[in-house]
């Protein structure tokens, strides 16, 4: 099984297949690079070399209590890409990953990265504030961590049904659901409760305004997780060089008809 171990010791898992300019994503919570198989067959079939991580405390990676911020998840993302030496990367992030890939490339790329992509992203702040009087209130995330603090499992298989947009009429199967509570399960307990502070809390203002490298932004119009009108149609605004693509009636998880248009709008643009 390919690790790799971070600065600070925590062991790390990632997988990989494909040949050509690298393309290394980035999951979202409370996920494991499993989300990302459909598209590391897709763009490794045409013409990509694609690698994924499990976060640390996710998946197969070690579970740790410690480390868990967008900066860390950064760093780690950092040390993936030095131990296996790549150059000319796309990084592309999902929800929280986008959090991670952004601050990457903005902070810790060492002119490493040729390309950002990010669906479902969480920049540039998701909480409520005076200076973000349009983000979702703190009560939010506190019902999120008792979920996760007082019976997980079920957690997993109700907040299912939004991330998906089954409960907006999507037609998503039970077996998407059960893979995505699988991944789910396999959070350490400690790194999921405290990744809802990162993902929600950390602000990424500055971040997209100092990315040098261009951006595209995609992002579901229906998604319930991370509501576009308080992330991508912001962050839009803020970068240098960026795009914007909204997708009609899509929700937070990559899944169905959304991912088949998502990763050929991935591929044209990358592309370009």
């Amino acid at each position: 099984m390919p690790t790799f171990t971070t600065p600070d010791g925590i062991e790390m898992y990632y997988t990989e297949q494909g040949e050509g300019q690298p393309i290394v994503f980035a999951h979202g919570w409370p996920l494991s690079s499993d989300a990302w198989q459909p598209e590391l067959k897709f763009f490794s079939e045409n013409g990509y070399r694609t690698i994924a991580h499990d976060r640390r405390g996710h998946g197969r990676s070690e579970k740790t209590a410690v480390g868990h911020t967008i900066d860390q998840y950064a760093k780690d993302l950092a040390a993936l890409i030095e131990h296996l030496d790549l150059h000319d990367v796309i990084v592309f992030g999902h929800s929280t990953g986008g959090g991670e890939v952004v601050r990457y490339a903005a902070q810790y790329a060492d002119g490493r990265v040729a390309k950002v992509v990010t669906a479902g992203a969480i920049p540039p702040i998701m909480v409520k504030s005076d200076s973000n009087p349009e983000g979702s209130p703190i009560e939010v995330f506190d019902g999120i961590r008792a979920g996760v603090l007082e019976d997980a499992s079920q957690f997993w298989l109700d907040l299912s049904e939004s991330f998906f947009g089954a409960n907006h009429g999507r037609d998503v199967s039970y077996g998407a659901k059960l893979d995505f509570w699988r991944q789910g399960q396999l959070v350490n307990l400690s790194a999921a409760y405290d990744c809802v502070k990162a993902f929600s809390e950390t602000d990424q203002n500055a971040d997209l305004k100092a990315l040098t490298v261009p951006i595209l932004i995609n992002h579901g119009e229906d998604d319930q997780i991370v509501p576009i009108d308080d992330a991508a149609r912001k962050a839009i605004e803020l970068v240098q060089d960026g795009t914007l693509k909204t997708y009609p009636g899509a929700p937070h998880g990559i899944h169905g008809d959304y991912r088949k248009v998502l990763q050929q709008d991935v591929l044209a643009w990358i592309k370009a």
